[in-house]
């Protein structure tokens, strides 16, 4: 198994008054984050996933900005998006659609657990206290920051955030920059008809969940390996195989170098439950899925929080 040595993360400025921040490789928990400045009143757009992690990030507002984050968003309630939530719980309000708060709520510190080796340090659970359910707006500036729930796509819960005088789209982790896309709790389907409505958007600008800031070739690299994944199901059903042994048997090509390519596993699973007629975001085994993914990759995946 290769060990993967993360970089520093940069805090790169995309538009006037807004900041990616990313922390390379973007694999597992190597999640990115975003900043806007303008108005006097900071909005960050998630976390961290550990005490030190989410330590850099609040250094790293604080030299673009003399303002602590007013504005704490959400976009899904994975971990490694909100643990560092309670960093910046003094100063700020959190944000997020109304069932993001209630999977927080439920699935804990859950993450933690399944690399116990990494140095959480002092995380908790720093649930949002104002919650939506139909679109909402920020005025930050001459900014106007949209909150959008559009569907299930990653998980069942995800928001986006689109700043149309900027055309900057951050699209949490329904997109991926050079990682692959990951719909354990979510939705192949669902995620492909939300990339549909990103597109329409109009972005120029687009700040995955992890990995490289890029343009609209994400919606396309996104969609690409999502209908790969459609296929795959459909050639596996047909010859009778389970979703652990078509990702055993599949030949990734352009897919091959995208990190984290385990995701595969619970992916078909996904495809599969779909094909036989499931909701998007149907529950599923999730504890199974993730042992799966496991035993495909020889162990469990390197996770460099």
């Amino acid at each position: 198994m290769t060990e993967r040595s993360p970089s520093v993360a940069q805090l790169q400025e995309v538009a006037e008054d807004v900041y990616a921040y990313i922390q390379p490789d973007g694999g597992w928990c190597l999640n990115n984050a975003g900043l806007i400045t303008a108005g006097g009143r900071p909005a960050l757009i998630d976390t961290a996933a550990t005490e030190a992690r989410a330590k850099a990030l609040k250094d790293a507002v604080a030299r673009v900005t003399p303002h602590a984050p007013g504005f704490v968003i959400n976009t899904h309630p994975h971990g490694d998006h909100t643990f560092g939530n309670r960093l910046f719980a003094d100063e700020a309000v959190i944000i997020a659609h109304e069932a993001t708060r209630a999977e927080m709520d439920l699935a804990g510190l859950h993450l933690t657990g399944l690399w116990p080796d990494v140095c959480w340090g002092d995380v908790g659970v720093e649930l949002p206290i104002l919650t939506f359910r139909e679109p909402i707006t920020l005025h930050l500036g001459d900014i106007r920051a949209e909150v959008m729930h559009l569907g299930t796509a990653h998980t069942r819960n995800d928001s986006v955030v689109w700043l149309p005088e900027r055309r900057v789209l951050f699209a949490g982790d329904i997109v991926m920059s050079g990682a692959t896309p990951f719909c354990l709790t979510g939705s192949i389907s669902g995620s492909l008809a939300v990339i549909e409505k990103l597109r329409a958007l109009g972005p120029r600008t687009i700040v995955s969940g992890h990995g490289p800031v890029g343009g609209t070739e994400l919606l396309d690299s996104t969609e690409a390996y999502l209908r790969y994944v459609q296929d795959l199901a459909g050639a596996g059903l047909a010859a009778g195989l389970t979703p652990l042994e078509a990702a055993r048997e599949a030949d990734l090509g352009p897919f091959a170098a995208l990190l984290d390519s385990e995701r595969l596993v619970p992916n078909l699973h996904r495809a599969y439950a779909e094909a036989a007629g499931a909701e998007p975001g149907h529950l599923l085994d999730i504890s199974e899925l993730f042992s799966e993914m496991v035993d495909f990759h020889g162990g469990l995946p390197s996770c460099a929080a």
